[in-house]
């Protein structure tokens, strides 16, 4: 009982002064970017995020605009253009989450200002956002806007934090490194640096490109899927290649973005350019491509012009641009060696060579009351083995050439190609031919390698293994007989 009662006078005693003590801790430093109207009350739900819809960055000598549009984030000065969603996230990120590491000074006077770097500030960041209500509105009520300009100053060396203030609050804070990071930054990091897109393989219907070494036009086939090589020779085209060039082309990054004026484009060379590309997308203005190369101070330059209707961007870009366009019609050219529709075929015809008769398969239609099973109909009859024949169907379609020889080709008997050649047939319910593979000579030298022929008008080379499998007989298409390949057993009486 007496300990229980120092106790009780203990707390009697110390309660005052601890209560005292708790009211004499300074308040935690706020954030950045005070969203609240007011400190939210304890074990109150906390509000939602800012959304942030207006920046104004004045940093490196200049002041950026920037605006949230439903596409995303813009410069709207001083230039208008696409921003650097990584960068303009970076920003945004530290206006959200970021909390002042300390209170520096509540009441500093001009020379401490100017010791902290604060009456020139290195950076200057005014933010807009509004507080969303419960349903993620509230963009136009006036209640929820939010404006906090944020200065920073001069960074601390003992621990890589920065001096900053609030407009507003006269108190100095020093905040993380990594605010300074995200918000000291100019027109050029906060702007997207690939300029040359979007350039949507899908939506594009032609394109023309003259460069140093090679010039081609390119069209879209009708299927809309496809492309087709119309200069310097009509052919099929490598629609993956031609996608791997467009997005290569697209995804090169600015260096620098240089003023824009008739002077500037004649002093960089631009009215001759070394690569001059043209793209026609299905819908909206062609997109212009241009460019140049100059040697300045002894290192070689490369500018590209992207215009667009009455839009246009210079930009310094890295000299291998200059390539990425710059390829030959064989890298155009669709490997492919057969073109057919798959679903269509309905009959193969398997030529071994000579005056051997054709090895036969056929497959119905189930619509038509009959048998979708592929059947052997010559030299022999009999069910095929239906694995086995969609294999080959695979093989035929998948199969590619390892090089293009001759163009258009007058005297293909000189490549042991004719009409008694080992080929292939493809033919639909009607009889009419969808595609023919020949196979002719070795290739001197590379014994690895036939000469062929294909859907298209050149001489091709393509791999000895690839076709080793053609069937030659009946049975190739047929499963063994049981018991072995005679029967395995005695004849029948």
């Amino acid at each position: 009982m007496r300990t229980s009662g120092f106790v009780v006078l203990g707390l009697a005693v110390l309660g005052p002064w601890a209560c005292s003590r708790d009211a004499e801790k300074p308040p935690a430093p706020p954030k950045i970017f005070g969203a609240e109207a007011v400190e939210p009350a304890r074990g109150a739900a906390p509000q939602a995020a800012p959304v942030f819809t207006h920046l104004t960055v004045k940093a490196r000598g200049a002041t950026t605009e920037l605006e949230r549009t439903p596409e995303g984030w813009r410069l709207t000065a001083p230039v208008e253009a696409k921003a650097d969603p990584y960068a303009v996230e970076a920003l945004v990120q530290q206006l959200t989450t970021a909390k002042f590491k300390a209170t520096v000074n509540a009441s500093p006077s001009d020379a401490e200002l100017k010791k902290y770097g604060l009456t020139s500030p290195t950076f200057t960041v005014t933010a807009r956002a509004y507080v969303p209500d419960a349903s993620g509105g509230g963009a136009e009520d006036p209640s929820r806007q939010r404006t906090v300009t944020l200065s920073g100053g001069e960074e601390n060396p003992f621990d890589g934090s920065v001096y900053v203030r609030r407009e507003g609050d006269t108190t100095v804070y020093a905040a993380e490194g990594a605010v300074r990071w995200a918000l000291d930054k100019g027109p050029f990091e906060l702007r997207a640096k690939e300029f040359l897109g979007p350039l949507d393989a899908a939506s594009l219907q032609s394109i023309e490109v003259t460069a140093k070494a090679h010039a081609y036009q390119l069209t879209r086939d009708v299927d809309g899927k496809t492309w087709r090589l119309v200069k310097p020779e009509p052919t099929r085209a490598n629609a993956s290649r031609v996608t791997d060039l467009i997005t290569a082309f697209a995804g090169q990054l600015a260096l620098s973005f240089p003023e824009d004026s008739p002077a500037q484009r004649k002093a960089l060379g631009l009215e001759a350019p070394v690569v001059d590309a043209r793209f026609v997308p299905s819908s909206g203005e062609p997109i212009r491509v241009r460019l140049s190369q100059v040697t300045r101070e002894g290192a070689s330059v490369v500018y590209a012009l992207r215009e667009q209707g009455s839009r246009s961007t210079l930009a310094e870009v890295e000299e291998r641009a200059l390539m990425t366009l710059d390829v030959g019609v064989p890298e155009l050219k669709d490997r492919r060696v057969l073109s057919f529709p798959r679903d269509a075929v309905r009959r193969l015809e398997f030529h071994p060579g000579g005056k051997t008769a054709p090895v036969v398969v056929t497959r119905g239609s189930a619509s038509d009351g009959g048998t979708d099973a592929w059947q052997v109909e010559g030299p022999d009859g009999g069910r095929a083995r239906h694995f086995r024949v969609v294999k080959l169907l695979g093989t035929l379609e998948a199969l590619k050439a390892a090089a293009f020889g001759e163009a258009n080709v007058k005297r293909w008997e000189r490549y042991g190609i004719g009409d008694a050649s080992r080929s292939v047939v493809l033919r639909d319910a009607d009889g009419k031919e969808l595609a023919r593979l020949w196979l002719g000579n070795a290739v001197p030298e590379q014994e690895e390698r036939l000469y062929a022929r294909g859907s298209g008008p050149d001489l091709l080379e393509v791999s000895a293994s690839a076709v080793e499998d053609l069937p030659t007989s009946a049975a190739d298409l047929k499963d063994p007989p049981p018991g072995g390949p005679d029967g395995g057993g005695a004849s029948a009486p």
